[in-house]
């Protein structure tokens, strides 16, 4: 007789954070130096099937059909110990993961990939959970998953300990109609990871001050978001992400993601505003540039982008749902 398998497949999507993190104050729980805000990104998906399969020796994980070891694998095998001690289970799994964007070129794969992960793993283990324990189970893996566990618009909230620093709600998915054109300059996996950059945060000179005036920021892009002021979204969010790209340039060492065409594009974005467009620019841990825009001029921006000499090509996202587990008989869909 085959053993009994407890399987469960979540979906869930990246987010791109207008007000960022970048720096934990305490790196184990992944607690974040400032609470932060961000934008689902509906169509860039993450789908992982989790498996538990009683007598296993070891996980196993599967990346776009490329089976993962080393640091990957520990890190997954590391989140799974926590949903298995949260369920009282040693049984160990299988993982087998797709996106449907490039990973660990600066679009957040981690955080649709940990959401996903979650989600799936704890219910195929069948834990119930509610979206702010998933959002934080889900921090444990990378902190900005704790954003993609909720819908649309999002806010994560620094908190003062493991039980209340996570993620919930500002605004559904609907509530405005935003485009994220995003400029895909490299698809190359980053030499610096967003962890070990959260640990060098603290070094730059620049970190303090920018998580001191984290709460004004995060305010005025509240009530930007809440009132769908676009100008008032357009400053406070590219001022948040030159802020964090500033701590990266002085971090010793210094980290530097930025490649020609990524200073060309905030060039060109720039330009565009002069000349009366609704655009802004936000750059997360890596060369590729988010360009936000109402989404009745996204299909100008797009074509504005890809003219712009080094773009490799621009991937489109309006804003996303909530991670979601599939039903059995759609995983395969």
């Amino acid at each position: 007789m085959a053993e009994r398998v407890f399987s469960a497949t979540a979906v869930a999507c990246s987010n791109i954070a207008f007000i960022k993190y970048w720096g934990n104050r305490q790196d184990r729980l992944r607690l974040p130096a400032n609470g932060s805000i961000s934008m689902n990104l509906a169509g860039l998906e993450t789908r992982t099937q989790v498996r538990f399969v009683p007598g296993a020796a070891r996980d196993r994980l599967v990346i776009d059909g490329q089976e993962v070891e080393g640091e990957g694998l520990r890190r997954v095998t590391a989140f799974l110990d926590i949903v298995r001690a949260w369920a009282g289970c040693e049984w160990r799994a299988e993982v087998i993961s797709r996106n449907t964007f490039p990973s660990g070129v600066g679009i957040a794969s981690s955080a649709s990939a940990f959401a996903a992960l979650a989600l799936a793993a704890s219910r195929a283990l069948g834990l119930s959970l509610s979206e702010r324990e998933l959002s934080r189970l889900a921090r444990r893996g990378s902190g900005s998953a704790c954003r993609s566990v909720p819908g649309g618009f999002v806010e994560w909230q620094m908190g003062s300990g493991d039980s209340d620093s996570f993620a919930f709600s500002l605004a559904p998915a609907d509530h405005w109609a935003l485009a994220d054109c995003i400029a895909l300059i490299s698809t190359q996996h980053k030499e610096v990871g967003s962890t070990e950059g959260h640990r060098l945060a603290w070094s730059s000179p620049l970190q303090e001050a920018r998580v001191a005036d984290a709460p004004r920021r995060l305010e005025q892009c509240r009530r930007a978001i809440l009132a769908r002021d676009f100008q008032a979204l357009a400053q406070v969010a590219e001022l948040d992400s030159d802020l964090m790209h500033a701590v990266m340039m002085t971090s010793a060492p210094p980290l530097l993601y930025w490649q020609p065409a990524t200073v060309a594009v905030m060039h060109q974005v720039r330009a565009w505003r002069r000349q009366g467009w609704p655009v802004f620019y936000t750059i997360d841990a890596g060369p590729n540039v988010h360009v936000i825009c109402p989404q009745e001029i996204h299909a100008q921006v797009q074509a504005g982008l890809r003219a712009v000499e080094g773009v490799r090509d621009v991937l489109l996202a309006f804003p996303g749902g909530a991670a979601r587990w599939v039903e059995s008989g759609d995983e395969d869909g």
